[in-house]
């Protein structure tokens, strides 16, 4: 039996839900003799790849790298997953749409409150630059399921994971939300 393509990845949110995915502990070995992970912040891989079968896309759309980023997946992912609330709402990092572009909220930051003053964030290349709102998942690219809770449990992430590793081997089955 071929490993199916596995990958997640992190965009803006706090990592909790890969934290929680983790804590799926010896039934990680179960799930790597079905899958090969082939991109995840918990492996050193620089360059999303091509051909995955499943996706878990852990935060909200925040910056111009996510947004490149989640563009990637889409493009190169059969079955991508909403993966917390973050994900799926925008939840804690979206609490900043409210309060203007990312401009005036940076500006307020490091330049008119109280403390250590110093310049703005703009190193090209090193500090990605804030979207002016940032965004759930499915705002930007089509989602195939979603992974509810902050963080989800990791009994619940089990369950939607052996769904979507049987629907992945099932081209026909569709994908449950």
């Amino acid at each position: 039996m071929d490993r199916l393509r596995f990958a997640s990845v992190w965009l803006g949110g706090c990592s909790g839900c890969h934290m929680s995915f983790l804590d799926l502990d010896e039934w990680l070995i179960d799930l790597a003799e079905q899958v090969e992970l082939v991109y995840s912040p918990v492996a050193d891989i620089k360059e999303f790849p091509k051909n995955v079968d499943i996706c878990l896309v852990e935060g909200a759309v925040a910056n111009e790298d996510h947004l490149e980023l989640i563009k990637q997946v889409r493009e190169n992912s059969r079955i991508v997953v909403s993966f917390g609330d973050c994900a799926v709402t925008g939840n804690v990092t979206a609490m900043r749409n409210p309060l203007g572009s990312s401009k005036s909220i940076l500006q307020y930051v490091y330049l008119e409150t109280p403390g250590i003053q110093g310049p703005l964030p703009c190193e090209p290349g090193i500090v990605p630059v804030l979207l002016d709102r940032v965004s759930p998942v499915h705002e930007i690219v089509h989602v195939d399921a979603y992974l509810f809770g902050c963080p989800p449990y990791p009994s619940v992430i089990r369950e939607k994971l052996t769904e979507l590793v049987a629907a992945a081997r099932n081209e026909s089955a569709p994908v449950a939300n």
